[in-house]
């Protein structure tokens, strides 16, 4: 069949249409956080006074906001607090991931603590007012801060800025400028026993050579203890896990030792760059498996008036909190657990290594009905998504027949021997010692 050329122009158009269609639908489906142009956040506002006894009282006030990116004079996108954040050499945006639906915003005021200098930037003020913005990915993936410039119109008179903060309205606009960023993608860290885990931390300046400062803390129990610091202005370090030639491109990221139980705490990043101070808390927690195994195997077969002792180890977990259960199932039944009184327990035993082993034992005397029973040793850990079940099938059988007829044609003809001749010997001897 020959098609005429004007339907087959027809067709053309209509597939080219739809192909366009689907590429331009892809493109708008995978929007990038690159080009973001809004964000929503929480404003956590504060009001700062002395009381009678001359302390600092600090009441928070939780206002909505939003985050516009953007130039000097733009207008807001949306009736509510806005905060222009104009072009500089620090982005934010490019050090986002994941879905912007993923995204937790939140601006707070910051204070510099009474140290009055100029950031050494065009256009900046000694009167600037500084606020943080922190953005976090609620799957895990990150954690940014963002430290805003403002230069109000004109310059706060006589106090520390926290005991005069600049008034912001329910509908204002506050054009700032980000001059600094520190982010991590290691928010949290879970890993096991003996390994090399690298710490996240990674920082920007809007400006070149900053006096900066690098340090690693680690928090545990209540005590902080350094593990390195590093100043640019001696070019001296102290500590060792940082790189610190890739300081200079914002790279502050921490590679710990091997991995021990003294290992767990709280890892405290902070980048100072007067008058700024950053730092992000990484918990690091250490967990191993259960390796779960029984004493017998897949199939146990034991003679009617026997019993067995069965035994369900748990070994090489960490942290300390296990749970270990029995579990016994008919032929086409539900499991039901085994009562406690009939499961004894080890206590939790203490390896070189930091990790635990814990064992759940029983005494197993079966009937004829047990036959066919399936038993089911079940293990919970923190570590495990899963419970771990290590099963066995049991088999009972009844005595070999053939034994017990001879024990009993053993028993007769020993009873028989002692009749006929042991015993006659035995009234024999008797009478010859009588006489």
């Amino acid at each position: 069949m020959i098609v005429p050329r004007t339907r087959l122009n027809i067709m053309f158009r209509t597939f080219g249409g739809l192909i366009l269609a689907l590429l331009c639908l892809g493109v708008n489906g995978s929007k990038s956080l690159h080009d973001l142009q809004w964000l929503p956040c929480e404003f956590v506002d504060e009001k700062v006074h002395i009381n009678e006894v001359g302390h600092t009282e600090t009441k928070y006030i939780h206002r909505e906001a939003v985050i516009q990116f953007g130039n000097v004079g733009d207008s807001p996108l949306h009736p509510t607090i806005t905060f222009l954040i104009t072009g500089s050499k620090v982005d934010m945006r490019r050090y986002l991931e994941g879905d912007e639906d993923a995204l937790q915003c939140e601006i707070r005021r910051y204070s510099t603590g009474g140290i009055v200098m100029r950031w050494p930037i065009t256009g900046a003020q000694d009167y600037d007012v500084w606020f943080t913005c922190t953005i976090r990915n609620t799957k895990g993936l990150f954690v940014i801060t963002t430290f805003l410039r403002h230069t109000p119109a004109a310059p706060a008179q006589g106090q520390v800025d926290y005991l005069q903060w600049l008034k912001v309205n329910d509908r204002d606009l506050l054009t700032t400028s980000a001059a600094m960023v520190v982010l991590t993608r290691t928010p949290s860290v879970e890993v096991g026993f003996l390994k090399e885990p690298n710490l996240h931390c990674q920082f920007a300046v809007d400006h070149k050579l900053p006096n900066v400062t690098v340090e690693w803390r680690l928090q545990r129990h209540g005590e902080r203890s350094k593990l390195f610091s590093y100043f640019s202005r001696t070019g001296k370090s102290e500590g060792h896990g940082v790189a610190v030639k890739a300081i200079a491109a914002g790279n502050a990221s921490f590679k710990l030792p091997p991995t021990r139980k003294l290992s767990e705490g709280t890892y405290i990043c902070s980048v100072m760059v007067p008058p700024l101070y950053g730092s992000h808390d990484i918990p690091l927690t250490l967990s191993e498996q259960p390796r779960v195994s029984l004493n017998v195997g897949p199939t146990l077969s034991i003679t009617l008036g026997t019993d067995q002792k069965l035994i369900c180890d748990a070994e090489g977990y960490y942290p300390l909190d296990v749970n270990i259960e029995w579990y016994r199932e008919p032929v086409g039944g539900s499991p039901t657990p085994l009562f406690l009184k009939n499961v004894l327990y080890s206590s939790h035993r203490l390896h070189q290594d930091g990790t635990y082993s814990l064992s759940a034992f029983f005494l197993l005397q079966p009937s004829m009905e047990d036959s066919g029973y399936k038993y089911t040793c079940r293990v919970s850990h923190k570590s495990l998504l899963t419970p771990i079940r290590k099963s066995f099938s049991l088999i009972v059988t009844e005595p070999d027949s053939t034994m017990w007829y001879i024990t009993v044609i053993g028993f007769i003809i020993s009873m028989v021997v002692i009749l006929c001749y042991v015993l006659p010997q035995f009234l024999a001897g008797r009478k010859a010692a009588k006489k």
